[in-house]
């Protein structure tokens, strides 16, 4: 898994930087487990855009991942690892022995061919998914339950992983890749590895058209737009602002918190790192 540099021979290819597609061993989903994907657009649940500048963008179809990976004790083999067009990660097709054929998540240095199996009894190797009790202490692991039997909701991107540092009592401690510490269960299951395609943060598009095939649409300032648009906007000439950044209605745009209290704040016994600069 690497990357590309393309010679600067147009202004679109001056700064652009694509994958190697090294991996992927097959050009095409496997059509069982895949379903069509509506186009959402930023928009939520009632139909109201809550993320800004989404919208158009290549067709899509939604592959199936088996995020529980719970056929306990029968052997799969890994037949492709493949490009996912809604995730940045790679997905490898299981074929199990009973015929059966399910897509996970492509950890780093998986190949085709290899043998993986999940359960109490799978030995920690790359690729195999176990319950945290059966992991040795330091390692890394991905695709992290946070309820046993729930399936993995933790470490899905392409290159994050996972430490485990600590069991004790009915918990084990995990560093995320925040660097916050939490505790989950420890009946809960996990996937040896770190998600592969790790230098997925390398890439630049290098035109704006690349952006708009993935659905992304141009962002345009606050301090650009009219006082009737944006709390920053308007002013003779070129301005700062002449206030803190906030969006257009007039929340803080650094360093205030909004996230709400939950009640899995008990399980945090360590935040990560505010990020504020000294002095």
């Amino acid at each position: 898994m690497g990357v590309k540099r393309s010679k600067p021979v147009s202004p679109g290819s001056r700064f652009r930087i694509t994958p190697d597609y090294a991996e992927i061993t097959r050009g095409h989903g496997e059509k069982p487990l895949m379903a069509p994907s509506k186009r959402r657009a930023g928009r939520n649940n009632q139909g109201r855009i809550t993320t800004r500048y989404r919208g158009g963008g290549h067709k899509r179809r939604y592959r199936e991942i088996d995020f529980k990976r719970d056929k306990h004790g029968i052997p799969a083999t890994v037949k492709t690892v493949e490009y996912d067009p809604n995730r940045s990660a790679r997905i490898a097709l299981l074929a199990y022995g009973d015929g059966e054929k399910r897509y996970m998540l492509a950890p780093e240095g998986i190949r085709v061919g290899q043998e993986v199996v999940s359960g109490i009894e799978a030995p920690p190797e790359v690729g195999n998914h176990l319950p945290l009790d059966r992991i040795p202490l330091g390692s890394m692991v991905h695709n992290v339950e946070l309820r046993p039997g729930k399936g993995g909701q933790i470490a899905h991107a392409a290159g994050s992983a996972v430490q485990l540092m600590a069991r004790e009592g009915k918990y084990a401690t995990l560093r995320m890749p925040s660097r916050e510490m939490r505790m989950v269960p420890r009946k809960c299951m996990a996937t040896m590895g770190s998600v592969g395609n790790a230098e997925h943060n390398m890439v630049n598009p290098g035109t704006a058209g690349r952006k708009r095939k993935k659905g992304r649409r141009p962002k345009v300032r606050g301090v650009v737009k009219n006082p009737v648009d944006h709390p920053m906007g308007g002013g003779e000439g070129r301005s700062s602002g002449g206030r803190h950044p906030c969006s257009p209605w007039g929340q803080l745009a650094k360093g205030l918190r909004t996230r709400k209290r939950k009640d899995s704040d008990r399980f945090i016994t360590k935040r990560r790192p505010t990020g504020k600069r000294k002095g």
